[in-house]
């Protein structure tokens, strides 16, 4: 990984830093010698499962459409500090062909949220959940008009890498 291109502080694993020049805690990793415009920022976090709980339609019952799932993870940065927590339901859209949920998600993050939404499919497939993209539709401080990309990565039982992409 490359050291972080930041204007103001120039720590290498301070989220706000990234996009706020802020002094906070150590947040993220930059890898953001994939990106051509120089602009764009990929934080990587690690997310433990820390509460979840399912609303079935038919409880006791097969799958079905509607069924929700809420569920909170805390957020980790890669030196395993605790840098916040993300939020968010997921509701079943289909169950046919190992099924698929539509997902609103917040990241509570140093200096703002983000703000994330998308599909994720063969969630009733045998194993780990499935890797899934997200959309960044927009965020809070820092995260401000924020775009881009979520992407997760199951690497243990109720633990997700994400790998989030702003284009900035």
């Amino acid at each position: 990984m490359r050291p972080i291109r930041a204007a103001c502080l120039g720590t290498a694993s301070a989220l706000v830093t990234l996009l706020a020049c802020a002094p906070v805690a150590a947040a993220a990793a930059d890898n953001d010698s994939t990106h051509a415009k120089g602009r764009d920022r990929v934080i990587t976090l690690i997310g433990r499962l820390a509460q979840q709980t399912r609303f079935p339609v038919n409880p006791g019952g097969a799958p079905a459409q509607g069924d929700r799932t809420v569920f909170r993870s805390i957020l980790f940065d890669q030196a395993d500090n605790r840098v916040g927590e993300t939020d968010g339901t997921c509701t079943t859209t289909t169950v046919d062909n190992g099924g698929a949920e539509e997902c609103v998600v917040t990241y509570n993050l140093p200096g703002g949220q983000l703000a994330v939404q998308g599909m994720v499919f063969g969630i009733l497939n045998p194993g780990p959940p499935p890797s899934f993209d997200n959309g960044i539709t927009g965020g809070t401080g820092a995260f401000d008009r924020a775009r881009g990309s979520v992407h997760a990565d199951t690497i243990a039982p109720g633990t997700r890498r994400f790998t989030i992409d702003l284009d900035r």
